[in-house]
């Protein structure tokens, strides 16, 4: 019998001399595990737009040492076209980490990968929320960047982000050329590398920190727009806070207490970070369970608001008391109505609302946003799933100055405001969502009951999102079946209402680049849209309603979501 392409490339690993002991190691102890061998080698672990992600451990389709240094050879071929080295500023690429398992040891890979190409990297002491990596591109003037996170993944994963010289994630058309020279590389003899010492030696090693955070301090709290109402209520005001054993926590902290908060408690068992995320199932902002542990001290403490981020900080869910005073945890698309009322209407007071202004919001988060920000003469942009885009958005209008970006949110709990970086900022985010509690705090309201006047003022707008994982080539075939399937046989009716428009975003619709995704729009509003994940082995289905009273949202909610459901499981 022939031998299958993975077997052949575990057995090509198994005979490389280059590779270090421990890799060698675990590949001995897989040998004779068809099923092992054949999913750690039956792909190379795809570079899509949004870098790599996958578990960590030998193999090609595995985050490892080497797949990081041949994705970085890769990334140094596309910046040396970018801005060649011996020009008049040489080539540079900035380099930050979260706390996961061996982010720090690829961190240095790739650094180490760039100065044997002759272009410096620039790596931050220790781990640093993915949205200063952003800004330190900025800030910096480098030619790109790389964060090493998997973001809220399971511990056993980590992953390799890439930014351009505008601090956005690379968009499709810059990824493919990245991907094109990642392809070309065969192997580790093709890998250019400097050793640590030469490296650094040469210049082309440079640790960063202190004087970069101050930066990156100083332009969140810049955004700031009511920092002597928080300092009004601030004697008594209450925050908890948990980071979620990730990269949030010392600028969390430090971003609240400069615009005035005095009383800051952090979780405890998840302050410091933890490869393994011992005290939650998933590390993930969006889930309650995550927040057990700091709901149990918000009650203690008598807390206003509970905030947590997700691993790398750029993502973070809020947690207010609702009418009966208890805990409720905000959606993403609740947290992003919140914030563009609240930044919206404290410009519009302050005089500073932009003729031009523009909201930017992704094709599956909730319309409220957009109407909102219409009651303010402020149009809405939609841009595909991933911050990327709305970066890039931001990045034409500061070149052209058709609009001034305002803000710009996605449902999954990521939100910017301010133009000092091009990606999702939880730094930010919390402290406006903490910001915006204490100067409702002063008027008497809490975030919960501004919420309701915004239901009854635009609509009882409702949410949900559900999420089928499929792992291994199986898992595969079984997503791109279910999206034939949609694509093949539109339903004419869902939950009882007529489909009234259905968009097929791979058709390169409304001025985008092609994408896997489907949204059906119903005669009453209600959508819903079918979307694999680009980063985990998943199948997403968003949905959204609106009514008048919450129980007509429910009840349209829950309808919508069980036919929809039915198709896809069955």
């Amino acid at each position: 019998m022939d031998k299958s392409t993975a077997q052949l490339r575990y057995e090509a690993w198994r005979n490389d001399a280059t590779l270090d002991e421990a890799t060698q190691q675990e590949l001995r102890s897989i040998e004779g595990q068809a099923a092992e061998i054949e999913d750690r080698f039956y792909r190379d672990l795809e570079f899509g737009t949004g870098g790599l992600r996958g578990v960590i451990g030998a193999g090609t389709n595995r985050m490892n040492r080497y797949t990081v240094a041949q994705a970085t050879q890769g990334l140094a071929q596309y910046v040396l076209e970018e801005q060649p080295a011996g020009g008049a500023v040489p080539p540079s690429v900035a380099i930050a980490y979260d706390s996961r398992h061996q982010s720090p040891e690829f961190a240095l890979e790739s650094a180490l990968v760039l100065a044997g190409n002759g272009i410096r990297a620039y790596v931050f002491d220790s781990l640093r929320p993915t949205p200063e990596l952003s800004f330190a591109v900025r800030h910096l003037r480098a030619t790109a960047g790389i964060v090493i996170t998997a973001s809220h993944n399971p511990p056993e994963y980590n992953g390799y982000k890439v930014y351009g010289a505008d601090g956005g994630q690379l968009v499709p058309a810059h990824a493919e050329r990245v991907l094109a020279h990642i392809q070309a590389t065969h192997g580790p003899g093709q890998v250019r590398r400097l050793a640590q010492a030469d490296a650094v030696a040469q210049g082309l090693l440079v640790s960063i920190g202190a004087e970069v955070d101050e930066a990156f301090l100083q332009a969140v709290t810049a955004v700031s727009l009511h920092p002597d109402e928080v300092r009004s209520v601030s004697a008594d005001f209450h925050i908890v806070y948990t980071p979620l054993h990730g990269a949030g926590n010392v600028s969390v902290r430090r971003a609240l207490a400069a615009i005035g908060f005095q009383h800051v408690h952090v979780v405890k068992e998840q302050e410091l970070p933890d490869p393994n995320f011992t005290t939650v199932r998933s590390p993930n902002p969006e889930e309650r369970e995550a927040f057990t542990l700091a709901l149990a001290l918000a009650k203690t403490v008598n807390a206003e608001i509970i905030i947590g981020t997700d691993p790398d900080c750029d993502r973070v869910g809020a947690v207010v008391r609702n009418g009966d005073g208890e805990y409720e945890i905000l959606s993403g698309n609740q947290s992003g109505a919140i914030l563009t009322y609240y930044l919206l209407s404290g410009l519009k007071e302050q005089g500073r609302l932009p003729d031009n202004g523009v909201l930017i919001k992704t094709i599956v988060t909730s319309e409220m946003g957009a109407v909102i920000a219409a009651s303010y003469g402020v149009p809405t942009l939609n841009t595909l799933t991933g911050f990327k885009y709305i970066g890039e958005k931001m990045t034409e209008f500061e070149r052209t100055g058709a609009h001034t970006f305002l803000f710009g949110y996605e449902e999954s709990y990521g939100y910017l405001a301010g133009n000092y970086c091009r990606d999702k900022d939880a730094v930010l985010a919390s402290m406006l969502l903490c910001e915006a509690a204490a100067y409702y705090k002063s008027q008497g309201k809490t975030l919960y009951e501004v919420l309701q006047e915004l239901y009854r003022t635009y609509g009882t707008y409702l949410e949900a999102l559900e999420s089928r994982t499929m792992k291994g080539v199986n898992g595969v075939a079984a997503i791109q079946g279910i999206m034939a399937d949609w694509r093949s046989n539109p339903p004419a009716v869902v939950g009882g209402v007529p489909v009234a428009t259905i968009r097929d975003y791979a058709e390169g619709i409304e001025g985008l680049v092609k994408a896997d995704v489907l949204k059906y729009t119903l005669a009453d509003g209600s959508w819903f849209c079918l979307r694999p994940s680009g980063t985990e082995p998943k199948i997403k289905v968003y949905f959204s309603v609106c009514g008048q009273t919450a129980a007509e949202s429910q009840s349209k909610l829950e309808q919508l979501r069980k036919d929809v459901m039915a198709r896809v499981d069955g």
